[in-house]
């Protein structure tokens, strides 16, 4: 039998494993397939004929929300913060709207490119519409995750 000792005895995985780290884990993993599904994608189709690479645009505007959104803190946006910041509580708001536009926008590009040039002109190859929009998709939820599943701790 396997004895590790004492090193398990204050081993408290509710410490370890709470709201934060299972929304970030989460988060990531989502993320990554998003972002797998597009390389995958690439791979199987490396024409530009069969997937034109400038829709590579669309994620990336994905991404870039998302670290927009992530970078502004829910404290910040309720004008709670412990000293003013840079851009205020307006400013705040104003780069937490254009963040969710970007985002809402990536999706919303990923169906566009889907179902208005896939579906009707290559109907033979829909895997990198498919992908375009399940990595957009998949972005977009990472982002809701990542900002509405964890919880701020303002006891720093």
């Amino acid at each position: 039998m396997f004895d590790c000792g004492n090193c398990c005895q204050d081993l408290d995985l509710r410490e370890r494993f709470n709201r934060n780290t299972i929304a970030s884990i989460l988060a990531g993993v989502i993320f990554a397939i998003g972002w797998w599904i597009i390389i995958d994608s690439t791979c199987q189709y490396p024409l530009q004929v069969d997937f034109n690479k400038v829709f590579y645009i669309i994620g990336s505007v994905g991404t870039f929300a998302l670290i927009l959104v992530n970078s502004i803190s829910n404290s910040q946006v309720r004008g709670d913060g412990y000293s003013d910041s840079c851009v205020g509580q307006v400013g705040a708001r104003i780069i937490l709207f254009i963040a969710f536009l970007l985002a809402f926008g990536s999706v919303i590009g990923g169906a566009w490119v889907f179902f208005g040039y896939y579906i009707p002109y290559k109907r033979d190859k829909l895997y990198p519409g498919v992908a375009i929009f399940c990595q957009n998709l998949a972005i977009f939820i990472s982002t809701l995750i990542l900002k509405f599943g964890r919880k701020e701790d303002l006891s720093y």
